[in-house]
């Protein structure tokens, strides 16, 4: 899998991507606790509309921004991205009110919403090969993963040295950090799509996956993600905390168990798609969540002591892993149903789409966890999840949709 960071080009992205992570895993550890300084005990309250603000921008900005820059090259929408990322880290630890963390989160979501679809548009045209595309997918999921457990104990580290002010710092530095690699990278030439009116650029994203019977069957399986996704990191907290009063070291321990079975197949990902195909492989996973959901409410309802911790391990792991097997090749899909000129579009398109199942599973996960408990909601979001299986089923149904891999190198759509 290192193998493709032989590529200088692609080599320099990921260390963007790298840099980029650590910075906005440092800016989540401190605005939390600027939300405290300056809420106090209602931090979670401000919080909570920051995380909600930055889905409703992921949701609604991504495509506008695509559109507003659709005939722009691809290098200088990501470096003004990242800079407007950086501008904005500089000035929230000046901050006095909540409603300017608010409007500062906002504009730098936005900028995030710009910069993360256009960027993993232009892998595929970096890393033309499918097999070298694939592993690149592997590395970037592993990417997420290590920052997700990397991140926060960075941050633990540093604050006992400096105040959390200083950790925007490391934000700012972070975003610089990849403009400057992005700068330094050498972009493969990329015709720029013909002049359309506003509201086609706008569209153009979602048209492609209305058309397209594949990129329908990955919009339900974002809703599947979606459900396993808002259990573990709404209720993870609740459960270990609140249901099962155990320290809090084992909401670390639950959710380090989930991102390891997720790196675990990221690892595997690439000769396993050497021999099944992607679609394959994405519905097992689509199948495996709901059950392996159901699984979890029954350990949390009917099991108790050392058993019951034992199997939420193996159940969160097991969750991180079947997750993985649909989000790693999903850009797979996405590459393959578009051209180089829409393929912004298509994944703005699939950024703001599973940010919208999101924006449809945590608040649902976190109400109803408090209203009927979590053994219920886990049900309901078993539920959910079945459904967007089905949808998933129902559009690669016959042989259209599971035969050999040959039949998945479909004429990719146009737009």
């Amino acid at each position: 899998m290192i193998s493709v960071l032989r590529n200088p080009g692609y080599a320099k992205l990921f260390g963007a991507q790298i840099i980029a992570l650590l910075g906005t895993g440092l800016l989540t550890v401190a605005l939390g606790l600027l939300a405290f300084e300056i809420a106090g005990g209602e931090a979670g309250i401000v919080m909570g509309v920051a995380m909600t603000i930055k889905m409703v921008a992921y949701v609604a900005v991504s495509p506008v921004t695509t559109a507003l820059t659709a005939r722009l090259p691809r290098k200088p929408v990501l470096i003004g991205a990242d800079l407007i990322r950086a501008g904005v880290a500089v000035s929230l630890p000046f901050v006095t009110e909540a409603w300017q963390i608010y409007i500062l989160i906002f504009l730098l979501q936005s900028a995030s919403a710009t910069f993360t679809p256009a960027f993993q548009a232009v892998i595929p045209s970096v890393l033309p090969d499918e097999r070298e595309y694939t592993r690149a997918l592997s590395l970037s999921r592993l990417a997420y993963d290590l920052e997700s457990l990397v991140s926060p104990m960075l941050a633990a580290a540093l604050l006992t040295v400096i105040s959390f002010h200083t950790l925007f710092v490391g934000t700012v530095i972070g975003f610089i950090g990849s403009a400057a690699l992005v700068i330094a990278t050498r972009f493969p030439h990329i015709e720029v799509p013909p002049p359309a009116p506003f509201f086609d650029r706008l569209t153009r994203g979602v048209r492609v996956f209305w058309a397209s019977r594949e990129l329908r069957g990955l919009m339900g399986l974002n809703l599947v993600v979606a459900t396993t996704t808002a259990m573990v990191i709404v209720n993870t907290v609740v459960l270990v905390q609140g249901d099962l009063g155990r320290p809090q070291p084992d909401v670390a321990l639950l959710l380090g168990a989930y991102g390891a079975g997720s790196m675990v197949v990221a690892l595997g990902m690439p000769k396993l798609l050497d021999t099944l195909p992607d679609r394959r492989v994405m519905l097992a996973g689509g199948i495996a969540l709901p059950l392996l959901l159901l699984a979890a409410a029954g350990a949390i309802a009917l099991m108790h002591g050392t058993a019951q911790w034992a199997t939420l391990l193996l159940v969160w792991m097991l969750l991180g892993a079947a997750t993985s097997t649909i989000l790693t090749p999903s850009a797979r899909l996405l590459r393959r149903g578009s051209t180089e000129q829409n393929r912004p579009a298509v994944f703005a398109a699939q950024f703001s789409l599973s940010h919208a199942c999101f924006l449809l599973t945590y608040p649902l996960a976190g109400v109803l966890a408090a209203a009927i408990g979590l053994p219920a909601v886990a049900l309901v979001l078993v539920a959910i999840g079945v459904i967007g299986t089905a949808l998933a089923l129902l559009a690669w149904r016959g042989r259209a949709g599971m035969a050999s891999r040959s039949t998945e190198r479909e004429v990719p759509a146009r737009g």
